[in-house]
C-alpha cells in the first residue's frame, strides 16, 4: 500500500498510528523481471516460429529483449515491427519463386536466397517491413551470426533496418550462401555457433525466458556424415568447418540446458509436439500454411502459461500499434 492507502486504513479503524510508523518508508517494491525471447532457426520450420510469434502479438505480449538465429532471426523481424501475419504471406506468396530462393539463385549468385530479391525486393517493395514501428518497439532484437574466420558466435543488437545485412548473415548457410562481409569480417549462420543462445542472454540479464523451439522434445542432433567434404568445400574457412563438426554435440548440450531452465521455471518453451517434417526450401504455400497453423496451436494452447510467466507488466504496455495489412514502402529504392 502507498503513504495515502496506510493512512486512510488507519482512520476507517479508529487507531491512531505511531508517529515513527508514520515516517518509516515504505519499501521499494522489487523491479519486473525482466523478458527475453529466443527465437531458434530451421529454415522453413521457421513458419512454426512465425506462427507463435502472430500468437504473443495478438495477445500483445511484448518482452523486454529478443534473440533469433538463422531463420529466427530473419522471422524475428516482424515481432519488432509488429506486422502479424506477414512472415507467412511473403513466404507463401514467394516461395515458389525462382527470384526468392532456389538452386538457380544459388548457381548463378552463391546464395540460395536471393540478396537482391529476397532480402532487397520482399522486405522492401513487395510486402514492406515496417521500419519505422521496429525503430519505435523499445525492445532489444539481438541477432547470433557466426565469424566465419574464427568459427566463434558473434551477437549484435539491431536498432534500425540499416542493420539488416547482419540479419542476413545469420540466416547464410555455409556453402549454400556466401559468407556476408561486415566491417571487415565475414560472417555466416548464427546456427553453427549458439544455435539456442538462452545461457547467452540470460548473462545479459533475462532473468524469466520464453524460448520458441523448431523440434520436438525428443530430437536429437547425430554427426555429420560428409565432414570431409565439409572441410573441403571450406578449406578457406577451417576454424567454421571444426564449429560444424562440433555442432551436433554443442546443439545437444544447449537442448539440455534449456530442459534444466524449463524445470527451474527460468524458462517456457514453446515446441512442436512432433517433427514438422518440411523441407528446407519448401515450394508448397499449403506445406507453409500446415507448420504455421503448428505454430499458432501450440501457442495458443501455451497462451494462459504465457501471460502467467511475463506478468501484467509485460502485455500492451507500449503504444506502438500492431497490424495486419501490406504497408506503403518506406523508402526509395
Amino acid at each position: 500500500m502507498t503513504g495515502g492507502d496506510r493512512a486512510s486504513g488507519a482512520t476507517m479503524s479508529g487507531a491512531t498510528m505511531p508517529h515513527d510508523a508514520a515516517a518509516r518508508p515504505v519499501a521499494a517494491q522489487p523491479p519486473a523481471p525482466r523478458i527475453g525471447l529466443v527465437l531458434e532457426g530451421g529454415a522453413m520450420r521457421g513458419m512454426f516460429t512465425a506462427g507463435v510469434l502472430d500468437v504473443l502479438m495478438r495477445a500483445r505480449v511484448e518482452c523486454d529483449a529478443m534473440i533469433g538465429v538463422s531463420a529466427g532471426a530473419a522471422l524475428g523481424c516482424n515481432y519488432k515491427s509488429r506486422q502479424i501475419g506477414r512472415a507467412l504471406r511473403y513466404n507463401k506468396r514467394f516461395c515458389a519463386d525462382p527470384r526468392y530462393a532456389g538452386v538457380r539463385s544459388w548457381l548463378t549468385t552463391g546464395d540460395i536466397y536471393s540478396v537482391k530479391f529476397a532480402y532487397g525486393v520482399v522486405p522492401f517493395r513487395a510486402d514492406p517491413m515496417d521500419e519505422r514501428a521496429f525503430a519505435a518497439d523499445p525492445m532489444e532484437f539481438w541477432c547470433v551470426a557466426t565469424d566465419a574466420a574464427t568459427g566463434e558466435p558473434a551477437y549484435r543488437c539491431m536498432r534500425h533496418a540499416i542493420d539488416m545485412p547482419f540479419v542476413r548473415a545469420s540466416a547464410s548457410i555455409p556453402i549454400a550462401s556466401r559468407p556476408v562481409e561486415i566491417d571487415g569480417r565475414r560472417y555466416v549462420d548464427g546456427g553453427v555457433s549458439d544455435p539456442v543462445p538462452l545461457e547467452f542472454f540470460e548473462k545479459q540479464g533475462y532473468a524469466r525466458t520464453i524460448v520458441v523451439l523448431t523440434q520436438p522434445d525428443d530430437y536429437r542432433k547425430t554427426p555429420l556424415p560428409h565432414m570431409r567434404a565439409i572441410r573441403l568445400a571450406l578449406h578457406r574457412y577451417p576454424h567454421l568447418a571444426e564449429a560444424i563438426e562440433r555442432r551436433p554435440g554443442m546443439y545437444n548440450r544447449e537442448i539440455d540446458y534449456v530442459r534444466e531452465r524449463e524445470k527451474a521455471g527460468a524458462a517456457l518453451v514453446i515446441r512442436p509436439a512432433e517433427s514438422l517434417n518440411i523441407g528446407a526450401l519448401c515450394k508448397d504455400p499449403s506445406e507453409l500454411q500446415r507448420v504455421y497453423d503448428c505454430g499458432v496451436r501450440e501457442a495458443t494452447k501455451a497462451l494462459p502459461r504465457v501471460l502467467g510467466f511475463v506478468g501484467e507488466e509485460h502485455v500492451g504496455r507500449h503504444d506502438v500499434p500492431y497490424t495486419t495489412r501490406i504497408i506503403p514502402p518506406q523508402r526509395n529504392l
